[in-house]
């Protein structure tokens, strides 16, 4: 009976295993940005714990996924000249202007243990037919993977699938849409079940799109009532049902698997960027748009329905734990590890809140000076890891007190990407490189 039984216990210690090799899509299998792989490194340099670095062409922000030895991720190459991205704030940013010269989108895939190329594919060429933000790229939208294909997407392009040969299972044509103050698009796709869910907020006609992921095709299509965002959808699970979350400047909203909606909550910046997530029970979305005095923060419950908008001067409700009108960040995805929530701030500071509760435990503390911050933090067993625009990552201590322990460097190249962790390795994406950070 013991050996019948050890059977089974191997596969699942092996199946776990395996999934924590692997980063799925943006922020991580279940979007929340934490590893408990206590052999990744907590230092770097250009040199130090540098597994490998490979050359990426072109541009791109998106960042790289991992399923098994492959990595994934994507990069728009300009067959003129492109200007130099520009670290710190955002205002001066807008290029109105559509490039007029011949663009090449591409897929790339890399082998996870030496950094070298494995297939690239180009899936578009033209001059593009949207102007985009100085600080955004036209590669912008992190792939999503399910260990047997993998989905790029291209705002005002296209989704497309590929095998992890790099043959094309299928294409979905994504019309290119006007983008507040043309500052083009950045959500990414999520991959849940036996479909794809992508969130298209745009100034022209918004909708959540749901494609079948095998053959490409649609399943259905619901129309929202936004402009421009750039928040991806979030797949909650909870005990009582699966439901889709979706964040956006008019309301957050949470539709069933087949697209209807289950409820709706107003009250958020004019402007949103991070992910939705769920940690211990809870439902954590922001919106912290800089121009607005509104930066608002909510810890929901599961299990509700219709308007669940708190009355005024309510600082909690039925489904909604805590909310903060003034705390949310405006690019950064906050963190919730280990009971508490940080928040990193495009300035260069950090909060820390209790998560089930809200309560402070430390405001607005300075990291190092740097130009900017719009990667998301990170985490891993009792550390915290802020990654700035000049390429320094502040490495803290998790808890109740701000407490950093050293600085690492990667010379000055700008990041923006947020990092994958798979594994024991520690992917980084740089405006030039992709470096395997590894002991």
């Amino acid at each position: 009976m013991k050996r019948l039984l050890l059977v089974p216990i191997l596969g699942l210690l092996c199946s776990s295993s395996f999934a924590a090799e692997n980063w799925p899509q943006f922020r991580g299998a279940d979007a929340r940005g934490v590893s408990d792989n206590v052999n990744l490194p907590d230092k770097w340099s250009v040199t130090e714990n540098v597994e490998w670095k490979t050359p990426i062409p072109g541009r791109g922000w998106s960042s790289p996924v991992v399923w098994g030895e492959r990595v994934f991720l994507t990069t728009v190459i300009n067959s003129g000249e492109t200007e130099a991205p520009k670290k710190g704030l955002y205002l001066g940013g807008n290029r109105p202007d559509i490039p007029s010269t011949e663009h090449a989108w591409k897929v790339l895939c890399l082998d996870l243990a030496t950094g070298k190329p494995v297939w690239e594919k180009t899936v578009h060429q033209e001059r593009p037919q949207t102007p985009i933000h100085l600080k955004n790229s036209y590669a912008s939208e992190t792939p999503a993977t399910d260990g047997e294909r993998v989905v790029a997407c291209f705002g005002g392009v296209g989704l497309f699938c590929f095998d992890f040969e790099g043959k094309e299972l299928w294409k979905h044509r994504l019309e290119p849409r006007r983008t507040r103050a043309g500052w083009g698009t950045a959500a990414s796709p999520v991959l849940h079940g036996e479909r794809l869910y992508y969130q298209c907020d745009n100034d022209e006609q918004s909708y959540l799109l749901a494609l079948d992921k095998r053959s490409g095709r649609e399943v259905w299509r619901t129309p929202r009532d936004e402009k421009s965002n750039w928040s991806p959808p979030f797949v909650w699970q909870h005990e009582q049902r699966t439901e889709i979350v979706t964040a956006g400047s008019g309301a957050v909203r949470s539709y069933d698997l087949e697209g209807k909606l289950l409820w709706s909550l107003r009250g958020m910046s004019s402007i949103t960027i991070g992910m939705p997530y769920a940690a211990d029970g809870l439902l954590y979305v922001s919106s912290g748009y800089i121009g607005d005095k509104l930066k608002a923060f909510y810890a929901i419950k599961p299990g509700a329905s219709g308007d669940i908008t708190p009355p005024e001067g309510a600082r909690s409700g039925e489904f909604i734990a805590w909310w903060d009108p003034r705390i949310a960040p405006y690019n950064p995805t906050t963190l919730v590890h280990q009971g508490k929530l940080y928040v990193l701030y495009d300035r260069g500071l950090l909060s820390c809140f209790d998560a089930k509760t809200g309560q402070p435990l430390y405001i607005k503390e300075r990291l190092p000076s740097g130009p900017g911050f719009t990667a998301s933090p990170w985490a891993v067993g009792d550390k915290i890891f802020c990654l700035d625009e000049d390429g320094h990552t502040s490495v803290l201590h998790a808890g109740d007190r701000f407490e950093l322990i050293h600085t690492n460097s990667l010379g000055g190249e700008m990041c923006m990407a947020t990092p994958a962790l798979a594994g024991d390795r520690l992917l980084i994406r740089t405006d030039q490189h992709l470096y395997s950070i590894r002991r």
